[in-house]
């Protein structure tokens, strides 16, 4: 029978830490096998689909990215064919995925690539246009099989949690590091979440620390948070989007909020300002 764990305030020995950590990860690694979600990015090791799929990724719901991200992936399935788009249809390709800059900065990454090749290593991604540690980390393990922890909220979440070690201490020795990085993060998704730990649902909960006691941190109170329609963000999201065609010219805001948002955008090169009016800024308009 399984030693039963001591409480979060008694860490036990260090043969005792090591041995909880590797039977936690063996029983998250079966539970991943069983009930991971069949998600398109884990299909592959194209360096490219995953790249798009963690970018796109970023603040936005699964179940929102999986269409887009198949439709992006039809649309330019290379990081040649994307370094080679029209920025304005990228532009309106990203709409309703917020954040536009992103995908200016994951063109100009498919750029280098187009030129210099993949980098393999996280070290390399780092240096692509927009590629930050979790995404490189990301890449790097999931296409080229870096030995490397994919560190997002929901990894650091879990190794909190469990108590059992770093990020870093819970890769398993052997070639599984890619498995165990999208486990980890799939238990942060949807068992081991922000504010709701379901312990009882949790593969690794007979070693984990916090186990039956993990405090949820409390909501803001109601009405202290700034609507997302009271942002700039949601402003230049509007805008980008009229201006790609799907949408009419933002209506009942203010200009002075117009005005701040289209300035925002001009500043982060997305739209050019014309006698005409503002436009999309197109590939060929950069210098």
């Amino acid at each position: 029978m399984a030693r039963e764990s001591p409480p979060p305030d008694v860490p036990g020995t260090a043969s005792e830490l090591a041995a909880d950590r590797d039977a936690a990860r063996e029983a998250v690694l079966d539970w991943y096998a069983e009930v991971h979600r069949d998600l398109p990015w884990r299909r592959t090791d194209d360096p490219y689909a995953i790249l798009v799929s963690e970018v796109m990724l970023q603040q936005t719901q699964v179940a929102r990215v999986v269409p887009r991200f198949e439709a992006w992936i039809d649309r330019w399935p290379t990081a040649a064919d994307l370094a080679a788009a029209d920025r304005r249809d990228v532009l309106g390709a990203w709409v309703g995925l917020g954040y536009n800059s992103r995908a200016v900065r994951l063109q100009d990454a498919c750029a280098v690539v187009a030129r210099d090749g993949w980098p393999e290593d996280a070290r390399g991604l780092r240096a692509l246009p927009g590629v930050g540690p979790y995404t490189a980390a990301a890449v790097a393990s999931f296409a080229f099989g870096e030995r490397i922890a994919a560190v997002d909220t929901n990894v650091v979440r879990i190794s909190e949690r469990l108590g059992l070690g770093g990020p870093d201490e819970l890769l398993p020795a052997d070639d599984r590091v890619p498995t165990w990085n999208q486990a980890a993060m799939e238990l942060g998704a949807v068992v081991c979440r922000a504010r709701s730990a379901d312990c009882p649902r949790c593969p690794a909960a007979r070693w984990c620390r916090s186990a039956g006691r993990v405090v949820v941190p409390p909501r803001a109170p109601s009405g202290s948070r700034t609507r997302f329609e009271d942002t700039d963000r949601y402003v230049r999201g509007r805008i980008v989007a009229s201006l790609a065609g799907d949408e009419p010219w933002p209506d009942g805001i203010g200009p002075e909020r117009l005005e701040r948002a289209l300035d925002g955008l001009v500043r982060d090169g997305l739209v050019t300002r014309t006698a005409a009016g503002p436009v999309l800024r197109g590939s060929g308009d950069d210098g």
